[in-house]
């Protein structure tokens, strides 16, 4: 067999998608030893990618200069008003497209053509391009970002031009992938069910990440330590848990004495939660660390790992973190909307709590402590969904039934 991987990011720290594309081209291998494994990165910034870590034949990186002429933004003040299309997007993507269409295709089996961000540009870039005929995309997120819940965006003209545009890209693709069940039938839905969209969930492949640095690790300094680290987005609502967290600290000297929450934070967000939560010493807000220091952080000194899905409705997408979180086998809490990915996934109702519901968040992070302070034994919410196995399976599953259409 012999792969073609078109990734936009690769890297170690900083986004969920490096992670999670690193981790499906060290899973492949694992499915696949014998395989080659050829890599184009597409990236658009200079970062110390660690590239050397992943187990591919030949990989051969490109730096897209994402910056728009002015010109190209002059014009574009009119002609998207004009025409719904955006010229600066159109623009980017032509960069994408041109490497693309270079690629020597033919020699491969199966092309994968990764998503990243918000805007698509790899998948947009290679509409209209024969090598879709051999290609699977892989979508992580809704797009238009309309489509995604939480999202602030309204439903422009140019909105839809977007889905018009990326309805043609699917229609050409040989098929599509997206990590969640819930995200895939919502893609057929809104593409018209043009393709198929296959579910593969995200992956933690340990092999392709290099754990050696603990220079920021924070050392626990209660018996239990509670940890959020991400950002704050797409109705993601933090502060009812640190609600419910100060009430129950409150009305419990010992659960104020014995435990501590450390969140560290990205976005807008952390410095309004700063302020209103700096009074409560329990509750410790700390910068964003690399990917090996709160890897090392939440493996070492972290006894309860909370996770927050999109919201506040519904959320369709599988969380990047979660496969990484379920490999460390620690109680989690997980704030949900009363639809979601993980309901399905999340086998003890402990672990789950509705995300606008105060009392029912309290009474379940309380349970947690309690058990807790008295045991440390691994525990597994997933069960074996992100399993080394279970991702064979449903490649193998996949690449089957899209080479027998």
């Amino acid at each position: 067999m012999k792969f073609l991987i078109i990734a936009q990011d690769l890297r170690v720290s900083g986004t969920s998608e490096g992670v999670v594309s690193r981790s499906f081209i060290g899973q492949l291998r694992k499915v696949f030893p014998n395989a080659v494994i050829d890599v184009v990165y597409l990236r658009h910034e200079q970062y110390q990618d660690q590239l050397d870590l992943l187990p591919v034949n030949d990989l051969k990186s490109h730096f897209i200069n994402r910056k728009i002429p002015f010109y190209i933004k002059w014009l574009n003040w009119m002609y998207w008003r004009i025409f719904h299309v955006s010229l600066n997007e159109w623009y980017i993507q032509k960069k994408y497209t041109s490497i693309i269409r270079k690629i020597d295709y033919q020699k491969y089996d199966t092309v994968f053509i990764r998503s990243c961000g918000l805007d698509y540009e790899a998948i947009l870039g290679a509409i209209d391009l024969p090598i879709l005929q051999k290609t699977i995309l892989n979508f992580h997120d809704p797009y238009p970002v309309f489509w995604c819940s939480g999202s602030q965006n309204k439903l422009t003209n140019l909105e839809l031009f977007r889905l018009k545009k990326m309805a043609r890209v699917v229609s050409q693709a040989k098929a599509c992938i997206s990590p969640a069940t819930i995200l895939s039938a919502d893609f057929e839905l809104i593409y018209g069910h043009r393709n198929k969209f296959y579910v593969l969930p995200h992956q933690f492949c340990p092999l392709v990440f290099d754990f050696s640095d603990f220079a920021k690790v924070r050392t626990k300094g209660k018996k239990v330590t509670l940890s959020y680290h991400g950002i704050i987005q797409f109705g993601r609502n933090i502060e009812i848990l640190l609600d419910a967290y100060k009430e129950i600290i409150e009305s419990n000297a010992t659960y104020k004495q014995h435990t501590e929450f450390v969140l560290r934070l990205k976005g807008n967000q952390a410095e309004k939660l700063k302020e209103k939560y700096g009074d409560c010493t329990n509750i410790i807000f700390l910068g964003h660390s690399n990917f090996s220091n709160a890897s090392n952080e939440q493996s070492k000194e972290t006894d309860i790992i909370i996770i927050l899905e999109n919201g506040p409705l519904r959320s369709n997408i599988l969380v990047g973190k979660v496969p990484f979180v379920a490999s460390l086998q620690k109680p989690i809490l997980c704030l949900s909307p009363k639809i979601s990915e993980l309901r399905s996934l999340i086998q003890d109702e402990k672990y789950i709590a509705d995300c606008d519901n105060l009392n029912q968040i309290k009474s379940k992070l309380e349970y947690l402590i309690s058990e807790r302070l008295e045991s440390n034994e691994a525990v597994q919410p997933f069960g074996d969904y992100f399993s080394d196995e279970n991702f064979k399976v449903n490649v193998l599953n996949i690449l089957n039934k899209v080479n027998l259409d």
